[in-house]
């Protein structure tokens, strides 16, 4: 059935800047330019946490695989990881010299991905919260950084106008996607892993194939895109824009099926 709108969430103090489900999707977290992050209950009675301890904005957040972290990148250039719980600690993770601008958890949840406006995307153990190597052929601030399903591949986006594709392993740069005439905002894999979608400020939102490396899908928009996200199923996109509206494009067929219009 056609999308309708469900919920909707009001308490930060300045723009949200990311969301994220947890995987049982009772919760909900989002960062925000006010320097906090909200941890939203999906139950209409319980009360929403406010975490305080980034000293600038939160440009990222994600709920690791099990639900009991939440890691955020900030403007302080620090990482935290949060238990979402009432207590809301949190320890800091400090390598970045610049904007932390995306967090990503593998999925077994030992690792995490960073990007970051140092031009760098970083990787770290989780449970000995520690620095482990950073990849750096970037030549511009780095937005957004994901592991692969099976968390042997990182992909990355940069104003530098590519898409990077690297090997955890041997943390070499396999191959460099560089057919968007702009910033590339955000990047992820599909869930069975065989390829990448990227959006990007000159309208486009473009899926490559990351066995061959070529480009198998291109969307032109109206409007600079600003983040995606796969359906589980891996058959539909969903992608947000700066003319304000959510579009959910079917991959099967190749178009566009709805747009979303909710948000001012």
């Amino acid at each position: 059935e056609d999308p309708s709108l469900e919920r909707h969430f009001k308490g930060h103090r300045d723009a949200v800047t990311s969301v994220d489900f947890s995987l049982n999707k009772k919760q909900l977290a989002s960062g925000s330019m006010d320097s906090c992050l909200m941890i939203w209950s999906m139950k209409p009675q319980m009360r929403a946490y406010r975490f305080v301890g980034h000293k600038d904005a939160v440009m990222c957040v994600q709920f690791s695989p099990s639900g009991h972290l939440v890691a955020s990148g900030s403007r302080d250039k620090t990482v935290r990881l949060w238990v979402p719980s009432l207590k809301g600690e949190s320890t800091a993770f400090k390598a970045h010299t610049g904007t932390v601008r995306s967090v990503h958890f593998s999925s077994d949840g030992q690792s995490l991905v960073t990007a970051s406006d140092d031009k760098t995307v970083k990787v770290w153990t989780v449970h000995r919260q520690k620095f482990l190597f950073s990849l750096s052929q970037h030549i511009n601030w780095v937005r957004c950084a994901r592991f692969s399903p099976d968390g042997r591949l990182i992909v990355s986006a940069s104003d530098d106008k590519t898409v990077k594709l690297w090997d955890k392993a041997s943390r070499e740069c396999i191959h460099s996607f560089c057919e968007h005439g702009g910033f590339v905002n955000h990047v992820d894999f599909h869930p069975s892993g065989t390829c990448i979608a990227a959006a990007g400020t000159d309208n486009t939102v473009k899926v490559w194939d990351v066995r061959m490396n070529r480009l198998l899908q291109h969307y032109q928009g109206n409007s600079v895109v600003n983040s995606l996200s796969f359906h589980p199923s891996g058959n539909y996109l969903v992608t947000a824009s700066n003319d304000s509206t959510l579009k959910i494009l079917d991959l099967l067929e190749g178009r566009l099926l709805y747009t979303l219009h909710g948000h001012q």
